[in-house]
């Protein structure tokens, strides 16, 4: 089995920051691609950010210039700033993952609030 846990969201107003992790864990082998999705109330589930294992990244317009994503072996990153209430939503990474028993997985975390005021 494989586990994606997220640190925790949280409030904060309009132009802030705030750092998301997730660190993998279980049985990994190797895991190739890692990234961040939101989901706002009444809207689809949306890619924010995306890294490869070799460190190449994607970003949705939307947070081009305001969020970072990095990546530490088995753990992923999200650093957002200049936050605005749109970007108000349930962060959710993901990880594609070789596991041990050389089966690939799409594995999801468990969802952290970020919750921007104006």
């Amino acid at each position: 089995q494989v586990q994606l846990v997220e640190s925790r969201g949280g409030l904060v107003q309009a132009g802030g920051s705030l750092r998301l992790s997730c660190a993998a864990s279980g049985s990994i082998f190797s895991i190739s691609d890692m990234g961040w999705y939101r989901q706002a109330p009444g809207k689809e589930r949306e890619l924010v950010a995306g890294i490869t294992s070799g460190g190449r990244t994607n970003y949705a317009d939307s947070v081009k210039g305001r969020f970072t994503i990095s990546r530490d072996k088995n753990t992923v990153y999200l650093q957002m700033d200049s936050l605005r209430p749109e970007d108000t939503a349930v962060y959710y990474c993901n990880a594609f993952v070789y596991t041990t028993m050389a089966v690939n997985v799409k594995v999801w975390g468990q969802g952290t609030l970020v919750t921007v005021s104006s």
